[in-house]
């Protein structure tokens, strides 16, 4: 399978289907892309083509399913949390876990396991468990196939400010679950920053169960970060329409 593209969507209108629309491109291909532009987000529930998800923080989040991966079509635009979606760096896309956060993405076909950074929300596709930038996939060996079945496990909350792709790249590990980032250590520098402390405001709530699901996995589904208190579905902004 190919890289995502917008499917039934175009750039500047709303989706009939997923009722969301496609962030702006805030910088092209080549451009150096900023870090550290986000903010930290778990979002209401949302629906999305008659799915509900509910965002929530659970730390014993884990589930196995079937990863995919996006690139050029979405580098450069804007993340549901306020990032800049870099198909270089190591990223993903999950329905409802915080924004931004920790996960472990083990490929349950070669054993080949990384942390990635969660900044997005998606993927909208009933089978789908997260999505990876396609640095990601390249890293677990399932860039060329286009799909691969994973095991998504929660980290830690990630750190706001700067790039963390040099720490996340030496999590890599070909047989064997990756290492937390806080217990990575890289040549001449101190051990990965620890995860931010929870933001004021922030509750820890049980989310209810989905309604109207379908997807494979009922602890999978949630919403583009930036949905207002209250909203229409027609105009969040999202990435996984497809």
């Amino acid at each position: 399978m190919a890289a995502l593209t917008l499917a039934n969507c175009k750039t500047t209108g709303t989706d009939s289907k997923y009722g969301v629309t496609a962030s702006p491109r805030k910088y092209q291909d080549g451009d150096d892309i900023p870090k550290g532009t986000g903010r930290y987000h778990v979002g209401k529930p949302y629906v999305i083509a008659g799915v509900t998800y509910y965002p929530e923080e659970n730390p014993n989040y884990r589930a196995d399913g079937i990863a995919s991966w996006y690139g050029d079509a979405f580098h450069g635009r804007l993340t549901s949390n306020g990032e800049i979606f870099d198909m270089r760096s190591i990223t993903a896309a999950h329905p409802t876990l915080p924004l931004p956060s920790y996960v472990r993405v083990t490929n349950l076909t070669n054993g080949k396991s990384l942390i990635v950074r969660v900044n997005d929300r998606g993927p909208f596709h009933a089978n789908r468990v997260i999505d990876l930038s396609s640095r990601a996939a390249e890293m677990l060996d399932f860039r060329h196939k286009g799909t691969a079945r994973v095991r998504v496990e929660y980290v830690s909350r990630a750190k706001i400010e700067g790039s963390d792709d040099v720490q996340l790249a030496a999590t890599l590990r070909d047989n064997g679950p990756a290492p937390a980032p806080s217990q990575v250590r890289i040549a001449q520098q101190r051990p990965f920053v620890q995860q931010p402390p929870v933001p004021q405001g922030v509750q820890h709530q049980p989310a209810p169960p989905i309604r109207h699901a379908t997807a494979v996995n009922a602890r999978t589904p949630a919403v583009p970060a930036s949905a207002p208190a209250s909203y229409s579905p027609a105009s969040l902004t999202g990435r996984g329409l497809y």
